[in-house]
């Protein structure tokens, strides 16, 4: 099994400037992940090395939490794009199409929405995540969060936020609702179109 590796950014660590600061992104991106990146690749050689089902049952807890990490890490990143309001991209800009079509339809427009997402991810107790999903069951986009590094497997995930302290504590101090409400300015709802499309099309997201 070829090891995990980190992924680049699609931008520079200052362009979600002034929402996301570069010490945020360049911490966030080359220690917190880097560490979940490492940890992933030595449980898994651990995993591979190991000889009875006791070893095996006690690398569950590390491959989940690093491997979970690694996931919506990854997936973070691209769920981000400098912000339009500052003239430096698309960021923040739901276009009319399928996505604002069953954001519309689900939650009665973006505003809506939003302010569920923000109140149910500020409400995590400890650190986690706060996601947008499709429920393949009722063809829904619906909120849901995920404790610690847990990736969302209930849902296809469309946007996912990262509410650990280290995603905003250097900006926002403890005050997870400002921090909530300023990344929606550098949300990149073309990429969460794309995932919504494919998740609607039964894609394995």
């Amino acid at each position: 099994m070829a090891p995990h590796t980190l992924p680049p950014l699609p931008y520079a660590y200052n362009a979600l400037e002034p929402y996301i600061s570069e010490e945020i992104m360049t911490l966030h991106h080359t220690k917190h992940h880097q560490t979940y990146v490492n940890g992933l690749n030595a449980a898994e050689q651990a995993y591979e090395k190991s000889v009875s089902p006791k070893e095996r049952i006690a690398l569950q807890a590390a491959l989940k939490f690093n491997g979970g990490g690694h996931i919506n890490h990854s997936l973070f990143w691209k769920n981000l794009a400098p912000a339009a309001d500052q003239n430096k991209g698309h960021g923040g800009v739901l276009k009319s199409g399928p996505l604002k079509e069953a954001i519309d339809r689900d939650f009665g427009g973006l505003a809506n929405m939003q302010t569920d997402f923000n109140t149910q991810t500020a409400a995590i107790q400890g650190s986690g995540w706060g996601w947008l999903g499709y429920n393949s069951k009722t063809k829904k986009l619906e909120i849901v969060t995920t404790p610690n590094q847990d990736p969302l497997l209930s849902h296809a995930p469309i946007i996912g936020v990262d509410i650990w302290e280290h995603a905003f504590y250097l900006q926002y101090k403890n005050v997870k609702p400002d921090y909530l409400k300023a990344i929606w300015h550098v949300i990149d709802f073309e990429e969460a179109q794309k995932r919504f499309t494919d998740a609607v099309n039964g894609a394995k997201l």
